[in-house]
């Protein structure tokens, strides 16, 4: 077992990682031509991006925290029972592909083992310890640790203060893996459309998180997130003083739970009431 871990050094060491997997990814980024290859050559691209991003991050942290479970988009999924990396190499991959300059590296540091027939009942609440977000084209860093606040660039995020509804601006995700839930998308869309001030849909569920926390946006909600997907963004919104909860309003279980709602008071209370309603006939268990 791992313990008494440093979480500022591992900080630097998280930072580290994200900014090496970047420099390679901006050296391949809009390479290829808009429509370049076929189907399976694209689908190669990305692989080889994704993997060797993901190798040279998982280099680093092991390094930094010798003996902790991994995580990972493209390679293992292993969730141990004291500290577990969770990384998204490149999140926004479809937007990478096309030349879209908005994706970024997400790490985040989990403890405690998920629910599961093989973690221990002392295990079952696990915390997000640290979380980092990278996006590269504009290096701008996002971090935060458990109870030391979050941060943009070095500059402390300040708490989220109520905002009525009809002045958030909410960020959302296409439902292109959950067929189930594209009727409910769309009519949660029309009563959002009518209830917030816009909707923006960015291809990036990390760097979305990370913007509630950074105020850019006020409100989130997405269908079938991985841990990889949320796990850094989620720590950035609740040092934020924000809140994360699952469509039936229950708090958001970062390895069980379909729906997730984010954002700051006056904000994530009515978006979490449509949720409920509007995916009430959707299996979200």
């Amino acid at each position: 077992m791992t313990m008494g871990v440093d979480l500022p050094t591992l900080l630097k060491e998280m930072e580290k990682a994200a900014r090496g997997a970047a420099t390679f990814q901006l050296s391949e980024f809009r390479t290829r031509p808009p429509g370049w290859g076929d189907s399976k050559a694209a689908r190669d691209f990305v692989s080889f991006v994704d993997l060797e991003s993901e190798r040279m991050i998982r280099t680093v942290l092991d390094r930094a925290l010798p003996g902790a479970s991994f995580y990972g988009e493209e390679t293992e999924k292993t969730v141990g029972q004291d500290y577990t990396w969770i990384v998204d190499p490149v999140d926004g991959t479809t937007n990478y592909l096309s030349g879209y300059d908005h994706w970024c590296v997400s790490i985040g540091l989990y403890r405690g083992a998920a629910p599961g027939d093989a973690a221990p009942d002392d295990a079952l609440a696990g915390t997000l310890e640290a979380g980092l977000i990278l996006k590269p084209v504009t290096d701008e860093l996002f971090t935060a640790t458990r109870g030391g606040g979050a941060f943009r660039n070095g500059i402390r995020l300040e708490t989220a203060v109520r905002l009525d509804p009809a002045q958030a601006l909410i960020v959302t995700g296409t439902p292109f893996r959950s067929p189930d839930t594209v009727d409910s998308f769309h009519s949660t869309v029309r009563r959002v459309m009518s209830l917030n001030r816009d909707i923006r849909r960015t291809g990036s569920a990390a760097l979305d998180l990370a913007y509630v926390a950074a105020g850019f946006f006020q409100g989130f909600w997405e269908v079938d997130l991985a841990p990889y997907d949320a796990a850094a963004g989620l720590i950035l919104i609740t040092e934020t003083g924000q809140s994360t909860k699952d469509f039936a309003g229950r708090p958001y279980d970062l390895f069980h739970s379909r729906g997730l709602v984010a954002g700051r008071k006056g904000v994530v209370e009515p978006l979490a009431n449509i949720m409920r309603e509007e995916y009430l006939g959707v299996d979200l268990d």
